[in-house]
């Protein structure tokens, strides 16, 4: 059994740490700055960053700091402008610098994560229990290879698809402070007495599940036992996950993609096997353009006595808990939030996890980069020509690359595994495919179910990213990332299923050698670490 390694960390909050850009984030940006004097802090920054001391967060500067190896100030400048920066905005629990000019290849000059790991290890935490706030793509690239939230706040400076790339963003500092407080609070739920039975229901795709699998943890915490209702399509997942005692599978009319005609008998199956399985209590989990209203009927008939959902609409008497949240929230952590709503605390490590029965095939020797070409939608797909050009890319670097699918894809990978990849293309059900990327190090993919197994299992990704759904909802959660593709490409928030820009611009686009670099940047084999 593969779970998520816990870290030790108070099982109350999602973030232990807001690690902060200095010029242009904190301070306004005055080029090669030595002078304290020409400190300038941006507006309400000492505010919102008192508002983070006085929630218990610890505050950390990552800055590059090139101007030491160009010799346009020394040590000692650097030293006092930042004393100055502490003398107007308080202090700061530590400070990482990087010293190097572009070109030199360390590890920690952003976007590269060695700031951020180390901020975090200073901090006593974990890179993906750290906040990066910042004002370009490179801080937010940063935040994503070492797994950390990132939040954008933008300038003058800030191009418009670095923007549109980044996977949260605030107007301003007091913005930034009030997103994250909102979103800590979100989760913070409570030990209380201890549930008989529960069903939790996440009646989708296999992604949607594996996103819900964090806030499942925290209700089996809670609970002597877990009973899912899931659809057909996201059951192999449901199965994967830890805490769930029995499944019920049920197509959704009102959810699934290819509903079945709604009748008398399939409503009161789903209501006899409810009862048959003694829960007292449910908690009802939805994307953001789902209602729960129509299951909580069914399980209000089936005689659950107690049930919560995120509610945009007057749910009457059918939701005893109904729960409101903000848009643009991770999936993972709206989920977190209904369960934390419901009573059940967020478990010590938030990260998804699986119970993983499968090995990797005999002799496939762990470090290898996966591929995986396909995706639930045509949207979502990088074209199979530039897949095959990003296997022969990695191969060429060094990269041992394995391209997998699922049993309807293996003409797909075979076309793109070539003569450079080794094409496991149907070979595995989804148990055994998270057992493969399991033992990679890393996964390239497109916005689909895989990425969120990856998450599941700890292994970075590569996201090919459509964006037709916003990234800072759908990107793999608490696990390294770096974002290729257009972000903003005309498609952008479509939710389309169909590209409907001629070329697909937004993945074709995308340059093997990009992913050839993005795999070392988040950590992959003979990455940065």
């Amino acid at each position: 059994m593969f779970t998520s390694p816990s870290h030790g960390h108070s099982p109350l909050v999602l973030f232990d740490a807001v690690l902060f850009d200095r010029d242009g984030t904190l301070v306004l940006d005055v080029p090669y700055n030595g002078d304290p004097d020409q400190v300038r802090p941006v507006a309400g920054a000492r505010a919102a960053l008192d508002r983070l001391r006085a929630a218990g967060l610890k505050l950390g500067v990552v800055t590059n700091q090139s101007g030491l190896a160009r010799g346009l100030f020394t040590a000692t400048d650097l030293d006092r402008v930042n004393a100055r920066v502490e003398e107007l905005l308080g202090p700061f629990d530590t400070w990482q610098m990087c010293p190097h000019a572009p070109g030199e290849g360390c590890r920690c000059r952003k976007p590269a994560p060695g700031m951020i790991h180390d901020a975090a290890q200073a901090l006593g935490t974990t890179s993906e229990r750290c906040v990066v706030v910042g004002d370009i793509g490179s801080d937010m690239a940063a935040a994503g290879a070492a797994g950390a939230a990132g939040i954008l706040v933008p300038t003058e400076v800030t191009r418009m698809e670095e923007v549109a790339a980044a996977p949260a963003v605030a107007g301003d500092l007091s913005g930034a402070a009030d997103l994250i407080l909102r979103r800590q609070r979100m989760v913070v739920g409570s030990r209380g007495v201890r549930r008989r039975a529960v069903l939790v229901a996440r009646p989708d795709s296999a992604g949607d599940v594996l996103l819900t699998g964090p806030a499942i943890r925290a209700v089996a915490a809670g609970a002597e036992r877990v009973v899912m209702l899931c659809g057909p399509r996201g059951r192999s997942a449901a199965e994967l996950l830890p805490g769930i005692d029995d499944i019920i599978e049920w197509r959704v009319p009102w959810i699934d993609p290819a509903p079945p005609a709604i009748d008398r008998s399939m409503v009161e199956s789903l209501v006899a096997r409810v009862v048959a399985a003694g829960v007292d209590e449910a908690v009802i989990f939805t994307s953001f353009h789902q209602s729960p209203l129509p299951l909580a009927l069914v399980l209000r008939i089936a005689g659950v006595g107690r049930i919560s959902a995120i509610s945009d609409d007057y749910p009457g008497s059918l939701v005893d808990v109904r729960h409101r949240v903000p848009l643009g929230l991770p999936e993972a952590e709206r989920a977190l939030s209904l369960a934390a709503a419901a009573g059940f605390a967020l478990p010590p490590d938030d990260r998804p996890a699986l119970r993983l029965r499968d090995l990797p095939p005999a002799g496939l020797a762990p470090g290898y980069v996966v591929v995986h070409p396909g995706s639930s939608v045509p949207a979502r797909a990088c074209p199979p020509e530039r897949c095959a050009e990003i296997v022969a890319a990695l191969a060429d670097a060094g990269h041992r690359v394995i391209v997998t699918g699922g049993p309807d894809e293996r003409s797909l990978s075979r076309r793109v595994a070539g003569t450079a990849g080794v094409d496991m293309g149907g070979q595995t059900s989804l148990g055994a495919l998270a057992a493969v990327i399991a033992s990679a190090g890393c996964l390239v993919v497109g916005n689909t179910g895989p990425a969120h197994l990856a998450a599941a299992v700890g292994t970075p990704v590569v996201s090919l990213f459509a964006p037709t759904v916003p990234f800072g909802q759908w990107g793999p959660y608490r696990v390294p990332w770096a974002r290729l593709g257009e972000a903003a490409a005309p498609c952008r928030h479509s939710r389309a299923s169909v590209c409907p820009v001629a070329g697909h611009p937004c993945l074709s686009s995308v340059d093997p050698n990009a992913v050839v670099e993005a795999v070392r940047q988040v950590g992959g084999p003979g990455g940065a670490g």
